[in-house]
C-alpha cells in the first residue's frame, strides 16, 4: 500500500514510521524544514500530568482580561475573520467542568501509553535524547492550587496520583525553587524529550525502512476518483505521486489542505514561545510548569528550555518581545540565583494547532474515504504522537480493531454532524 504523509512534524514522523513498520510504502512531504515548526520549539516534555484541554473553565474570561497586557501567558489576537471568530464561540462553548472533564479523559487514554511506546522506539533502534526527571507543578498560590486540583481524581483513575507539596516541602525536592512558590504537585512518570534528536532519530529510521521525506515540497493539488478517493497529489515542483492512502498531519496547514476534501476543519493556531539557556542556568532535579505564569521549565543535556504563552489567533513567527520578557521574569522570580544568565539564545515562536474542543482530529474524512487527519494536538504534539501514529497505522491498514469509543470522539465528523446545530 502506498502512503502519502503531508508533514513531517512529530506527529507526521511518527505516523509514517508506524505506517512503514507495518509494511507500507510511505512518502512524507513537507513545505518546508522536517521538525522545524511547532515540534522543533516545543516544551520538551512528555506531559502525561498536563493533558488538560485548552478550553478549560473560565479560560477565555481570563483571556479577556488579560487582553490588554502585553505580556501575559494568555492572549486574544481580535480579527475580523468570521471562521476565527466562529471558532472562539465554540471553543468558549467548550469552557465548562463537564467538557473539560471529558476532554481530559479521552487525552489521559489517549497518552496512557506514552512512556511506553517511546521505549518501543528506543528497542527498535531509534536513538533520541529522553530522560525520567518526573515534573512538579509548582504554584505561587493557593488559589491556583486548589483550581488545578479540582481534576486530579481524573488523573488519578488513570494511576497518576501526584505526591502534593506544601511550603518548604516544595524546595526540599526542588532546591532551584525560590519561597513563592509554596505548593506544588510532583508527577515522578513524567518525561522529556529533546524533540530534534527525535525528529533526526525518526528520519534515520524511515531512510532504513525504505521511505522516503521529501523536505520543501508542498502539496498544490489532489487527484480524486470519481469515488471521492485521493489517487495522488501533485506536489510544488510539478510532480504526481501516486497513493492508495493519505494522512493529513500538517498541523495548522491541515485545515488549508482539507479544504481540498470538501472539510472546513476547525484548526487555528495557537502561538507559543520557547527560550532556551546553554548552559543551564541552574541545576534542576525535575522538570517544572510555573502554573500562575503558565511557563515551562525543562532541563535537557547541558541546557533549560523555557516554554510558554498562548497567543489565540496568533499566525506566523514574529517575536513579540513582551511575551519574551515575561517568560524571562517568571524564571527570574521562581528561582534562587537566575538573575542575567547568560547563554540565551534566540527566543522561537510557533503556531501549535487548536480545535475548539481540545482535542486532536484523528480520523478518517467521510468526503474522501482514503484520506486521514492527524492534527490539532494543541500543545500535546510530542506527548500524544506514538499514540496518534498507533491509530492511525489501525485506520489505514485495518489490521487491529479500533477503540470505536476513542475513534468517534477524535473524529474530524465530529464537527461535520454538528454544522447548522449550536456547536
Amino acid at each position: 500500500m502506498k502512503v502519502l504523509v503531508v508533514g513531517a512534524g512529530v506527529v507526521g514522523l511518527s505516523s509514517a514510521y508506524r505506517l512503514a513498520r507495518a509494511g507500507c510504502e510511505v512518502t512524507v512531504l513537507d513545505s518546508h524544514r522536517a521538525g522545524g515548526a511547532a515540534s522543533h520549539g516545543n516544551a520538551a516534555k512528555i506531559a502525561v500530568s498536563e493533558c488538560g484541554p485548552v478550553p478549560a473553565p473560565g479560560v477565555l474570561l481570563q483571556g479577556i482580561r488579560w487582553l490588554l497586557k502585553r505580556d501575559s501567558p494568555l492572549a486574544l489576537r481580535p480579527s475580523l475573520s468570521a471562521g476565527f471568530v466562529g471558532f472562539l464561540i465554540r471553543m468558549a462553548r467548550h469552557c465548562n467542568e463537564a467538557d473539560f472533564r471529558h476532554g481530559l479523559e479521552l487525552l489521559l487514554q489517549l497518552a496512557d501509553d506514552a512512556n511506553d511506546l517511546f521505549d518501543d522506539y528506543v528497542a527498535d533502534g531509534l536513538r533520541f535524547e529522553m530522560h525520567s526527571a518526573g515534573v512538579i507543578l509548582a504554584f505561587e498560590t493557593r488559589e491556583r492550587f486548589e483550581e488545578h486540583s479540582q481534576s486530579l481524581d481524573v488523573y488519578e483513575q488513570f494511576g497518576h496520583t501526584p505526591e502534593v507539596l506544601h511550603g518548604t516541602a516544595v524546595q526540599e525536592h526542588e532546591p532551584a525553587l525560590s519561597e513563592q512558590i509554596t505548593h506544588g504537585l510532583r508527577f515522578p512518570g513524567d518525561r522529556q524529550i529533546e524533540p530534534d534528536s527525535l525528529t533526526s532519530a525518526l528520519l534515520r529510521r524511515l531512510q532504513e525502512l525504505g521511505a522516503e521525506v521529501r523536505e520543501d515540497t508542498a502539496v498544490q493539488t489532489m487527484v480524486r476518483s470519481t469515488a471521492g478517493e485521493v489517487t495522488a497529489v501533485v506536489t510544488s515542483p510539478g510532480e504526481r505521486l501516486e497513493a492508495d492512502a493519505l494522512v493529513l498531519a500538517a498541523g495548522v496547514w491541515t485545515r488549508e489542505l482539507s479544504k481540498q476534501l470538501g472539510v472546513q476543519l476547525p484548526i487555528y493556531p495557537g502561538k507559543g514561545y520557547s527560550l532556551d539557556y546553554r548552559p543551564a542556568p541552574v541545576a534542576l532535579r525535575h522538570s517544572l510548569t510555573l502554573e500562575d505564569a503558565r511557563v515551562a521549565v525543562t532541563p535537557l543535556n547541558g541546557m533549560v528550555r523555557l516554554a510558554g504563552t498562548m497567543e489565540l489567533g496568533g499566525a506566523g513567527d514574529r517575536i513579540a518581545s513582551a511575551r519574551v520578557d515575561g517568560i524571562r521574569r517568571a524564571a527570574h522570580q521562581a528561582f534562587v540565583g537566575w538573575d542575567d544568565p547568560q547563554g540565551e539564545g534566540t527566543p522561537w515562536a510557533g503556531m501549535r494547532p487548536l480545535t475548539p474542543d481540545g482535542l486532536p482530529i484523528i480520523g478518517r474524512l467521510n468526503t474522501a474515504p482514503n484520506a486521514y487527519i492527524a492534527s490539532g494536538h494543541g500543545m500535546l504534539g510530542l506527548t500524544l504522537a506514538p499514540a496518534t501514529a498507533e491509530l492511525v497505522t489501525t485506520m489505514v491498514t485495518g489490521q487491529e480493531p479500533v477503540d470505536h469509543r476513542l475513534a468517534r470522539n477524535l473524529s474530524p465528523e465530529r464537527f461535520r454532524k454538528r454544522q447548522g446545530s449550536r456547536d
